[in-house]
């Protein structure tokens, strides 16, 4: 089954994001820092160290 729209879907624009980065090179683990609920937060896959960095990524509304 296929779907089709009328409606052209509007691509999101990319914006610079803080992020929270792991700092273990071997995990890929990152999360935006407006989603953290802590202030400095430690890796929830390794429990590394985390570092803040600038991202584009899609907005989020």
């Amino acid at each position: 089954m296929a779907f089709f729209s009328k409606n052209p879907i509007e691509p999101v624009p990319d914006v610079e994001t803080k992020v929270w980065a792991c700092e273990n090179e071997e995990c890929t683990c990152w999360m935006r820092a407006d989603y953290s609920l802590q202030e400095t937060p430690k890796c929830p896959i390794c429990k590394s160290k985390m570092a803040q960095e600038i991202r584009m990524l899609p907005e989020l509304k």
